[in-house]
């Protein structure tokens, strides 16, 4: 197979790269002002609630109305903070979720004003591990917004947040791991070419739904979101923000979602390619269609986390951090050691390993389900042992013994 040469990106006129850049910055802007609104919508609806209805036709200007509303605020600097800092992590956390998104194909081949140019900023041999290494900067906007503020409850956030990307992050890297064994590269356009003919999410179902754990937990989305625990830490490592500053770290947060989602499209779902039965019209990847596809497509995991937030409680601490490390790590070390021999079958000639492949992803799926199905209740239906009755020969105060009902007759 043919893989785009990532050398090729780079050499668009400086206009072109600048459109490509503002055109990026305008897609996930309008996509963050969409998401908000329809979050909003869907979990009114799941809860059996209207939604935002007032601002605008049908509420359809209430996102804007918020961004304004937070412009307007009073930029607050309480006492105690570490001022350049506390100013510094919401800058930290939203530039790293916007720069991510440089290497991530939206579509093929297209003419503008008679250039023909990809619609991809550009690209990268290790791109993959380029968003990977950027998307862990973010964190340090939330440590470094927790440590600042000079108070217990966002400080406590903080490292919530950082012993959380450690630990999903190790099992986002494991699913990827399976992504570079059978497409032969981290260029994330070539890994699009790869699945020209089968959606990764078929031949490597279980890196796929490890991937989809751990992006809710890179996140901090719901019913992930320990670092922010309304009810435990008031709001997390947020707390002392408002203004710009609060809306820096939503619009991170959203971003974010998106940067994540688009990466899930394009290592599992096929990129920018048109689904089936779509993709049997010619014209299915070519031209501006496919950008419509790869929209369409992130749109669906915008929507997942959606519906996680609207019917999932939050998980604790320990339940989730043993979900990471018991869990998810040691199913992809042994997904990773299938993938890896049933590739090397296929490479010596053998057939049918995409049948075998996608029989054994079945089977690892639900041992995995079965397996934490079965801790889980273990866990949940152990009893607590019923704590001996002190007595006087213990040095303990004496229990004096229950009064026993006399009969009538007696």
């Amino acid at each position: 197979m043919t893989y785009p040469d990532p050398t090729l990106f780079g050499h668009d006129p400086w206009w072109l790269i600048l459109a490509k850049s503002v055109g990026i910055f305008g897609f996930l802007v309008l996509t963050v002002l969409a998401a908000i609104l329809l979050e909003r919508k869907i979990l009114g609806r799941m809860q059996l609630r209207f939604g935002p209805n007032r601002v605008g036709p049908r509420g359809l200007l209430q996102s804007l109305a918020d961004g304004v509303k937070l412009a307007l605020k009073e930029g607050l600097i309480p006492a105690g903070v570490d001022k350049w800092i506390y100013l510094a992590a919401p800058v930290i956390s939203v530039i790293p979720a916007f720069m991510a998104f440089a290497v991530i194909p939206l579509g093929g081949e297209v003419s503008i004003f008679g250039h023909r140019t990809a619609l991809q900023l550009t690209d990268l041999p290790v791109a993959v591990l380029y968003i990977l290494a950027v998307t862990s900067i973010g964190v340090y906007g939330i440590v470094l917004a927790g440590w600042a503020s000079g108070s217990v409850y966002p400080l406590l956030g903080g490292l919530r947040s950082s012993a959380q990307v450690v630990s999903y992050e190790i099992a986002m890297a494991l699913s990827f791991a399976a992504v570079f064994i059978y497409s032969g590269t981290m260029s994330t356009s070539g890994i699009v070419a790869a699945q020209e003919n089968t959606w990764y999410i078929f031949l490597l179902l279980p890196s796929f739904l490890v991937y989809l754990t751990s992006m809710v937990g890179e996140t901090n989305r719901a019913p992930f979101d320990l670092p922010e625990a309304e009810g435990e830490l008031v709001g997390g490592f947020h707390t002392e923000y408002s203004s710009l500053k609060f809306a820096m770290f939503m619009l991170a947060e959203y971003v974010n979602m998106t940067t994540v989602s688009a990466l899930a499209t394009t290592l599992f779902l096929g990129g920018w390619h048109a689904p089936w039965p779509l993709s049997i019209w010619d014209g299915a990847n070519t031209g501006w269609w496919p950008l419509l596809w790869f929209t369409a497509k992130v749109w669906l995991f915008l929507f997942f986390f959606m519906w996680l937030r609207a019917t999932l409680p939050r998980m604790r601490y320990d339940q989730f951090m043993a979900l990471g490390w018991k869990i998810l790590i040691p199913v992809s070390l042994g997904w990773i050691a299938i993938v890896a021999t049933t590739h090397t079958l296929q490479n010596q000639g053998y057939q049918a390993w995409a049948t075998a492949l996608i029989g054994l992803a079945i089977v690892v799926v639900i041992l995995g389900a079965v397996i934490g199905w079965r801790r889980w209740r273990a866990k949940n239906t152990r009893t607590a042992p019923v704590p001996p009755v002190p007595s006087a020969d213990d040095g303990a105060f004496p229990v004096p013994p229950l009064p026993v009902k006399e009969h009538a007759d007696a």
